[in-house]
């Protein structure tokens, strides 16, 4: 019979550390219904009664299907008994059913950072365990700084795991709290100490600073433990925590784990991995790390020719699982390495059926070549590609003709910049000029065609919803002929991302270029009627 391991995540916790991360309320309710329908087995929200955020979030009743929620906290001080400890009262009277409080178990921190006796941290350990264990609340100890502690004074860190373990302690958690830990020694220390505390009550807490957090995760758990902790993406402070998002997949994946344990999260739930990833991204308002394991845009990408092929064969050549297994997609790039199997991979991902020996095949190849070479990069353009090879088949509408755009920047008497933009549009043959200001050029042309939907009325239910994401400027050489190459991402509200390039000697015409891909893009797949 497989042992089951216990996920356990710590993102609303351990990811609010991370600079820059400031989770709202709304933030933490997203998350947690994320993580619960994934299936991880504790969620630990916060520590009530150290914010306003935390202790609103547990004052309110959460029905989690699959997760036991769970409160963070220390041990108690040492002025006062655990049953007069405000903290260890907050945590226990907050809707959590399960305790994790941390603790501190490498002497030296007892002597420098507590200024304690090793016997009075020993006792705050003991006390605070047996007192919410009496409360009826599951606990579980996080023994902070475990494996330096361990390095240190063995014998010290091992009677402060057992001050909680003896008390009945659901889980002991090894912690390697500065990341500064090697696998070799994780699973040696691990095995020392299942001699003194059976491995289904150890988990381990793994920080990434030597990026080796996930490594250290799955060793620990070859060594016996049973419960792993991290966080969606790594998140966390400094280098961060072990990623959930590459643990969860390597265990449920993995034969040699998935054979021998079992994971509370299933088939279908496990296909909600990348979303999950994504989301998280989404609240931070950051761009995800498309070259993340498993989840990441990039994870399933295929650039050279010859890999492309061995993948049309055999996916196995260069693909460790299927993407689909994760709720992920294999991308096949196109760039000036491409050859004729990328480039008919990538037309039957999007849709087009072309025979291998037709002609248009070696001219869009041609193309994309050519282009590259004047500073093109349709690696990371999959919309600007997708519009050129429709337009060489002869697939694609025309939508909006630009006969005419006019961009100016001022500085007015009090120092303010303003950037106004006039195109000149046609629409069926009907002339339409637009006008409008914007934060900069690319936003004034952008405001200019889309403010002024309603005068195109055939595509303004189309363009409504339309919404620039992110702008980048590259200068590719330098010089009085330098050449700009301009990459927009967009977005609309059924939440798929694309992206278009523009290249020029001029940053105004290569942006206008990647702006017009986008709304001709936009149009395109939203199957908007061409103009006459």
């Amino acid at each position: 019979m497989s042992d089951k391991i216990y996920i356990f995540d710590t993102t609303l916790r351990d990811g609010a550390q991370t600079q820059g991360v400031d989770f709202s309320l709304d933030d933490k309710e997203k998350i947690s219904l994320a993580l619960d329908n994934l299936g991880v087995d504790y969620i630990e929200g916060g520590w009530p009664g150290a914010n306003p955020t935390d202790t609103e979030f547990f004052n309110k009743k959460h029905t989690l299907k699959n997760s036991i929620l769970t409160a963070f906290g220390m041990t108690k001080k040492s002025d006062h008994s655990a049953e007069n400890d405000p903290m260890i009262s907050s945590l226990i009277n907050s809707k959590a059913n399960s305790i994790c409080l941390f603790g501190k178990s490498w002497d030296f921190h007892v002597d420098v950072a507590l200024g304690i006796s090793k016997e009075q941290n020993l006792k705050n350990i003991s006390e605070s365990a047996k007192h919410i264990i009496n409360s009826g609340k599951e606990f579980m100890f996080d023994a902070e700084h475990f494996f330096d502690g361990y390095k240190s004074n063995k014998e010290y860190a091992l009677n402060c795991i057992k001050s909680a373990y003896d008390q009945g302690a659901r889980w002991i958690v090894l912690c390697d709290t500065n990341g500064g830990t090697l696998p070799h020694e994780v699973s040696k220390i691990v095995t020392d100490v299942i001699k003194h505390i059976p491995g289904k009550n150890l988990g381990i807490h793994a920080h990434n600073d030597t990026e080796n957090a996930v490594a250290n995760s799955l060793v620990a758990i070859q060594a016996g433990v049973r419960q792993v902790q991290g966080t969606i993406n790594g998140l966390g402070e400094r280098c961060g925590n072990a990623n959930l998002m590459s643990l969860i997949p390597s265990l449920y994946l993995k034969h040699e784990f998935s054979n021998n344990y079992e994971i509370n999260i299933s088939e279908e739930s496990i296909k909600h991995l990348t979303q999950c990833s994504r989301l998280l991204d989404e609240i931070l308002n950051r761009k995800p790390n498309k070259h993340l394991p498993y989840v990441g845009a990039a994870a399933f990408s295929h650039k050279g020719g010859m890999h492309v092929s061995a993948v049309q064969k055999d996916p196995k050549t260069y693909e460790h699982i299927d993407p689909r297994d994760v709720g992920n997609t294999r991308n096949i790039v196109v760039s000036d390495q491409a050859g004729q199997s990328n480039i008919l991979s990538r037309l039957e991902t999007i849709g087009i059926d072309i025979k291998k020996n037709d002609p248009k095949i070696k001219q869009l190849l041609e193309e994309v070549k050519g282009r590259e070479f004047i500073g093109y990069s349709y690696d990371g353009a999959d919309a600007s590609f997708e519009l050129l090879a429709r337009r060489i088949v002869g697939e694609i509408p025309r939508y909006l003709l630009i006969k005419a755009y006019d961009v100016s920047v001022k500085k007015s008497s009090s120092g303010e910049i303003v950037s106004s933009a006039k195109a000149e549009l046609e629409v069926d043959g009907e002339r339409i000029v637009c006008e409008g200001e914007g934060n900069g050029p690319v936003n004034a042309l952008d405001n200019a065609i889309r403010n002024n939907i309603k005068k195109i009325s055939k595509y303004s239910d189309y363009l409504k919803d339309l919404r620039l994401v992110d702008y980048k400027v590259r200068i590719l050489n330098t010089g009085t002929e330098a050449v700009t190459r301009v990459s927009i991402e967009s977005t609309d509200s059924q939440g798929k991302n694309w992206f278009t390039i523009g290249v020029s000697p001029n940053i105004i015409d290569a942006s206008f270029k990647a702006l017009i891909d986008s709304l001709d893009y936009k149009l395109f797949k939203d199957n908007a009627p061409a103009s006459a």
